[in-house]
């Protein structure tokens, strides 16, 4: 028959307490041989009885090695525990302040665009006015300045084109003035290309209505005086031949 299940705690029996004690006192020394040189590894064990009396083991009986060993790797185990536990906490702390910096700044922006201003008082409001007014004298000095850089580049610009046209002339005078010329000839026919087809429409209607009188009154005496006043002395009178005057300057000029 089997021996039954023992319930763990304090054997109130002072004898069988003690020979419980013995007993497993000397497996456990046992087991802690066994596992050390079974799988070679560095054990040590340490009991103190009810009376105080030590029973140790430890392997290749160099019990303060290993306990130096232990504190060490105990001592370096909490200091990375607190370190991390630092860290963490330090981590913590940052994100808190980071996350109210972006909710100042992002309530600091729609106060801004003009968004949120429930929230702010009379004198919330002026100084929001007041920093508004700022920016905008400083952008504008900045417009302003860049409009100067502009205006100064461009005259730079102009001196240097009127220093370059100066070496030009003075190093060849001719070409520098025939330069000047066809520049002159280009903006005239220029202007003569834009003015053509007012003229043209002009000489058009006033060439019909000068045709019309001369053909209806060709049959009549007085037309015909007219004619032969204007072929007096042998020299026709360009006036009467159905041109505009300002087709007759342009063709003698």
């Amino acid at each position: 028959m089997g021996r039954g299940k023992v319930q763990l705690k304090r054997i109130e029996n002072k004898i069988n307490r003690q020979v419980t004690f013995s007993k497993r006192r000397s497996g456990l020394l046992k087991k802690a041989n066994e596992i050390s040189v079974l799988c070679d590894a560095e054990v040590a064990l340490i009991i103190f009885s009810t009376k105080g009396k030590l029973y140790e083991y430890a392997t290749d009986s160099c019990m303060d090695k290993i306990l130096e060993r232990y504190e060490r790797y105990s001592y370096a185990e909490k200091v990375l525990i607190s370190a991390e536990s630092e860290t963490q906490g330090n981590w913590c702390h940052e994100y808190r302040k980071l996350k109210a910096k972006v909710e100042t700044i992002q309530k600091c922006q729609k106060h801004l665009m003009g968004e949120d201003l429930e929230s702010l008082n009379l004198k919330e409001l002026q100084q929001l006015e007041q920093q508004l007014e700022n920016s905008l004298k400083h952008i504008r000095s900045r417009k302003s300045q860049l409009m100067l850089e502009s205006i100064n580049e461009l005259q730079r610009k102009e001196r240097s084109l009127q220093e370059e046209n100066k070496v030009l002339q003075k190093e060849n005078p001719c070409s520098f003035i025939q330069l000047v010329e066809k520049q002159k000839v280009q903006k005239q026919q220029v202007q003569w290309d834009q003015t053509q087809p007012q003229t043209s429409s002009s000489s058009s209607s006033f060439m019909m209505r000068e045709a019309l009188p001369t053909t209806n009154m060709s049959n009549y005496p007085a037309a015909a005086g007219e004619r032969a006043e204007d072929h007096v002395g042998g020299q026709p009178q360009q006036g009467r031949i159905g041109l505009p005057p300002w087709m007759l300057s342009h063709i003698s000029g």
